[in-house]
């Protein structure tokens, strides 16, 4: 069972396995609602980890850690265009919230 608390609109802005306070109604585990709520929450999840781990090796690589060039060629070439497409998108930082996703 699930407990879920709803925005003015119907939308779950939360899901929690124990009962608490603001809860509203109670989904059952095989809900689709409730399994859609906890894919795009671990796609997020994704796409956060995915920035973390491109900062870890630009830190890795700044340091001399470990070289680009160690990586596999498709790796480098997608990092190589992320990091351009970065550069490019700079001079939008005030339009760019990066705590906020694009999607």
């Amino acid at each position: 069972m699930f407990y879920v608390q709803r925005d003015t609109r119907g939308q779950i802005v939360r899901l929690e396995s124990t009962p608490f306070a603001e809860e509203s109604e109670a989904l059952p585990n095989d809900s689709p609602e409730a399994q859609a709520w906890f894919a795009k929450k671990l796609q997020q999840s994704d796409l956060d980890m995915i920035r973390v781990l491109e900062d870890l090796i630009e830190v890795l690589t700044s340091k001399g850690v470990i070289s680009i060039t160690d990586l596999p060629a498709s790796a480098q070439a997608k990092l190589l265009s992320r990091s351009s497409a970065r550069q490019t998108m700079g001079g939008l930082n005030k339009l760019i919230d990066e705590e906020r996703p694009l999607i």
